[in-house]
């Protein structure tokens, strides 16, 4: 039996820090589905269409990695697709915090699924999706904030 994780988020936009927790996810898991939810609140930077492109780029040759988005708890989509592990990433003590709060509320809710919370390597924990999108409102070059290849679309 295959065994699957749902690693979610906004991915507004998705980050060398993102692709890092990624990788180490598919080696503890044989399929990966990065989830982009939809939050009805926010207004996104980028559509879901070009989020969606951003992270294709970035798994480019990289197998069992699927992506789809999503509108609702993220344990719905689990339950949904048969999935028993999300994967998070954080960056620092603030992040596994806040993780954490959210993994023991997805536990309460729904016991069968179990939250793995992966700390992003050092050389990726100063990156943040807030940042790459200041980078970007100022016309700055975010390089050595994507993975390598991802190209992001210019902003108004």
């Amino acid at each position: 039996m295959e065994k699957t994780a749902l690693f979610p988020g906004s991915f507004d936009p998705f980050t060398a820090g993102h692709l890092n927790i990624l990788r180490r996810a598919l080696t503890m898991f044989d399929k990966v589905i990065v989830a982009i939810g939809i939050n009805q609140d926010k207004r996104g930077f980028y559509t879901n269409e070009q989020k969606k492109d951003i992270i294709r780029q970035a798994v480019a040759g990289l197998g069992n990695v699927e992506v789809i988005e999503y509108d609702g708890l993220t344990i719905d989509v689990c339950r949904s697709l048969g999935i028993n592990h999300i994967v998070r990433g954080v960056r620092n003590m603030l992040d596994f915090e806040n993780e954490r709060a959210i993994a023991d509320a997805n536990r309460r809710l729904a016991p069968e699924i179990e939250t793995i919370i992966i700390p992003t390597a050092q050389e990726f924990a100063h990156i943040s999706s807030s940042a790459v999108r200041d980078i970007l409102r100022h016309h700055g070059d975010t390089s050595l904030f994507v993975p390598e290849g991802v190209v992001l679309p210019p902003v108004d």
